[in-house]
């Protein structure tokens, strides 16, 4: 990786969870109004997350800065101040149908998010999936929520991104059956410890999202931060890349340098000291 940021039209770009946000699942005020000071003085900046839009923006509330985000690993990206899409990826209806009967053929009852009718919503059949799925649905009060009756109902709209959270033993031999067609990520959620199966479209990852980014907003070099392994390709993607001191120690070894922790509001420090306007 270079380390040349003169003359550069640069691009920056933070993993959330673990990163840019505290272990309370926010970013702090010092975070807020560091990003929002140079952002409105000419810095490009992004952050790519797993969470929606809806989440994400709530745990990042008071980032008032207009950015575009990289949402759901990167199968959508928005602009923050309007929720507007970008870009989107979304399965083919063939893949959707295959991807449900390896699922539910193995008892595995998902939630699928899709645009439907230009709304994203989100759909799951709430007497037959897991009760870690319930518990998960019950953290989401808003408009996306989509509760069906039957299975046909699950594959409406157009679907790009399916989350599977059950027992391990159910998951892993889908996770190996899919993985070479399909994104998979195969992974125990951070906060609650559960085993989470999320599968998206083939070429959807955070670093393809930050490569349509780079062509979308005419830059020609990325800095990235980030703390686990699946920022691995991201990291590989940049010119720069950051881990924080929290980083799982893979990410550590590919990284340009290493920053303070997250708690520590270490991006932010690092953009403060080593932006130019």
């Amino acid at each position: 990786m270079k380390n040349d940021r003169t003359q550069k039209k640069i691009l920056y770009v933070s993993d959330l969870d673990g990163t840019l946000l505290r272990s309370n699942e926010k970013t702090s005020a010092y975070t807020n109004e560091v990003i929002n000071e140079l952002t409105a003085k000419g810095m490009l900046f992004s952050y790519a997350t797993a969470r929606s839009h809806v989440t994400s923006t709530k745990c990042t509330a008071g980032l008032k800065a207009k950015i575009p985000i990289i949402t759901y690993n990167g199968a959508v990206i928005l602009e923050n101040e309007t929720f507007a899409v970008i870009h989107k990826t979304t399965f083919t209806e063939e893949e959707e149908q295959e991807i449900l009967s390896e699922l539910l053929g193995s008892g595995v009852y998902p939630i699928v998010y899709a645009y439907i009718e230009g709304q994203e919503k989100f759909s799951y059949i709430d007497s037959l999936c897991s009760r870690a799925t319930k518990e998960f649905v019950s953290t989401r009060q808003d408009v996306r929520k989509r509760p069906v009756d039957g299975e046909q109902e699950l594959g409406q709209g157009e679907v790009f991104y399916f989350t599977c959270i059950d027992e391990r033993k159910k998951l892993e031999p889908l996770y190996h059956k899919l993985k070479d067609k399909y994104h998979c990520i195969f992974q125990r959620d951070i906060y609650s410890g559960e085993q989470w199966l999320e599968i998206i479209p083939k070429s959807v990852s955070k670093a393809n999202a930050i490569f349509y980014l780079k062509q979308h907003l005419d830059v020609d070099y990325v800095v990235a931060f980030g703390d686990g392994v699946n920022d691995m390709e991201m990291f590989a993607l940049a010119d720069e890349a950051y881990a924080v001191e929290n980083a799982a120690p893979e990410l550590k070894e590919a990284a340009t340098g290493m920053i303070g922790d997250n708690n520590s509001d270490a991006v932010a420090k690092w953009l403060q000291e080593h932006f130019i306007d």
